[in-house]
């Protein structure tokens, strides 16, 4: 593992990485890649890392954190992820309880958290900026010239000299309760995950990989490595999340890694014009959509589509289908989702399009992937088959176990936390779930989240949810009723379709605060609620509604990095919105 991007270098000739530098596009092959690893690795060797220590990374995602990550595995040390929107308090928690001796920052505003908190962290002894590099931290210039004083080749004997048991990484979990806990992860264990991924999925060494969900989520970590381990590219994003639908299309990527929202904001550029347009250009799109729809069943059944459904094929395709294909670049070979539920009806459409949006489903104590959908073996609505390799069993009372090589050692100093979730090697992940008879696991929910009404009825809410989330105009809802006679849910507005939500209801503005208020933008969700209460019992309906004047976020810490909802945090921070729903 320490060694696998040493070896690319010298035995790969493509493409590694690209990014934006300048307004232009930068590529840098892997001799190239190599060499900088290398120099990085040489550097913090000079500045006397050892193996086992530990190495925190505090920035979004780019190139120079690949960069240094491979380092630190190079010099068996222990790569420790730091999201870029924590608070000071937050990195001050990481930074602390891992013990971190060195940590390469992104920038001047992230060098700023840790100048404010270093005087609690005795044990960091050096900081390396990416960029903007000011007093008591070192350039990646001044690293690179430090290592100049070490042999090139004591890098390859510490890269050797790694064990597939030493610890590769700590990564703190962005948990949608209590503490972040160090979940520790060997070289085997991500190894072991690689494997289990590239018996399923293969990966051609053309393959361009969009990456930009953040490093510190160890998913991307695994695709990075995949990608390397492949030799396919990885090319960035520029670090703007109004430019992630614009920016697939222009970097046309054959991988797209990503959470549910990246997809729905897709769906929502392909369907919301052809809607509003009505009439005859509407029609065409839905039967150009059908034809699709019928040739994929037609191919998974194993068969081929007729004649005369190969010609409306065609066709919807010269039509329609192709622009849909053109969001993704044109080039699209897969894409891969997870972290959070996605709509089938939104699979499936792109499916009909020619773009396959998988579902996976991991953790970050499996070293991120534990089972997968894949072109050949998909079924919608769940979250594939288990990984070659990957033990489940669905425990008496629901939650999913797992068991495998790529399980994680246990928590960083806790001990409890460890023995509490690690049963006899068995992982116990809290999520709830049902394995059908061909091997296809299904997600129903968290044993934490689940609702209890007064009535004694067990309701998992990421089940409505989610299909309320379907809709153009909501970005996120919270459903409540833990011991309470019904179900509440507050609902934000996707500030995106702000302005398309006011023009169709008549409202004087598209700014969020003043829509949550306006009666026809409420009628327009209380009409999407009630489509939606139809397809469950009554029991299980919204029966009241409330509209936050702004979308949760992460800077409220009221979102994880993937986007996930902090629930616990959500229902404390508006217990007097929620309250108000029940008198």
């Amino acid at each position: 593992m320490a060694a696998m991007v040493l070896d690319a270098a010298t035995g790969r000739r493509g493409m590694a990485v690209r990014h934006k530098e300048g307004g232009a596009w930068r590529r840098t092959g892997y001799p190239e890649l190599g060499r900088r690893v290398t120099a990085l690795a040489r550097g913090l060797l000079a500045l006397g890392a050892e193996p086992g220590e530990r190495v925190a990374i505090l920035s979004q995602t780019r190139p120079e954190w690949t960069c240094a990550d491979f380092a630190v595995l190079c010099v068996g040390a222990v790569t420790v992820p730091v999201y870029q929107t924590n608070s000071p308090e937050e990195c001050r928690y990481v930074l602390e309880h891992s013990g971190a001796r060195f940590l390469f920052c992104e920038d001047a505003v992230q060098l700023g958290k840790v100048e404010g908190i270093r005087h609690e962290l005795p044990a960091l002894e050096h900081v390396i900026a990416f960029t903007q590099a000011r007093d008591g931290a070192l350039s990646l210039e001044e690293l690179e010239a430090r290592g100049e004083e070490v042999d090139e080749a004591r890098v390859r004997e510490q890269a050797a000299a790694v064990a597939l048991d030493d610890l590769a990484t700590i990564v703190y979990t962005s948990g949608t309760t209590g503490p972040p806990k160090g979940c520790m992860l060997t070289h085997g264990n991500l190894r072991a995950d690689m494997d289990m991924v590239h018996q399923r999925i293969t990966i051609p060494d053309d393959a361009v990989f969009y990456v930009f969900l953040p490093l510190a989520h160890v998913l991307t970590r695994i695709v990075q490595l995949l990608a390397v381990d492949a030799g396919a590219e990885l090319a960035y994003w520029q670090r703007d999340p109004k430019k992630l639908v614009e920016e697939v299309g222009e970097i046309q990527p054959t991988h797209l890694p990503s959470v549910p929202r990246l997809f729905e904001k897709i769906y929502t550029a392909a369907t919301a014009k052809v809607a509003e347009a009505g009439g005859p250009k509407e029609k065409l799109f839905h039967w150009a959509v059908g034809v699709g729809r019928r040739v994929r069943e037609a191919e998974q059944a194993g068969g081929e589509p007729g004649r005369t459904l190969q010609a409306q094929h065609v066709m919807a395709d010269r039509l329609v289908l192709h622009k849909v294909r053109d969001l993704f670049g044109g080039r699209i070979q897969l894409s891969i989702t997870g972290a959070a539920p996605i709509d089938p009806e939104i699979l499936q459409f792109f499916r009909a399009a020619g773009v396959y949006v998988l579902e996976g489903y991991g953790m970050t104590e499996t070293a991120a992937v534990a089972s997968v959908n894949t072109i050949e073996e998909h079924r919608f609505g769940t979250v594939g088959r288990p990984l070659p390799g990957c033990e489940v069993r669905i425990a008496d009372d629901g939650e999913i176990l797992m068991k495998g090589p790529h399980i994680f050692r246990g928590y960083f100093k806790n001990e409890e936390a460890t023995s509490s979730e690690l049963v006899d090697g068995w992982l116990h992940s809290g999520d709830l779930g049902e394995l059908d008879a061909d091997g296809y696991l299904k997600i129903t929910g968290r044993k934490k989240d689940l609702i209890i009404t007064s009535s004694g009825k067990n309701i998992a809410p990421s089940n409505i949810e989610n299909l309320i989330r379907q809709t153009r105009w909501v970005s996120q809802v919270v459903v409540f009723g833990d011991r309470r006679p019904y179900l509440t849910a507050l609902v934000t507005l996707d500030p995106d379709e702000a302005a398309a939500l006011a023009e169709k209801v008549g409202a004087p503005g598209a700014e969020v605060g003043a829509l949550a208020r306006h009666e026809g933008a409420r009628a327009e969700i209380q009409a999407v609620i009630d489509g939606v209460n139809a397809q469950f019992a009554t029991i299980e309906q919204i029966k009241r509604f409330e509209i936050l004047g702004r979308d949760l976020s992460q800077e409220d810490e009221e979102l994880t990095p993937t986007l996930k909802v902090k629930r616990n945090v959500v229902y404390d921070r508006h217990a007097k919105v929620f309250a108000g729903l029940y008198d």
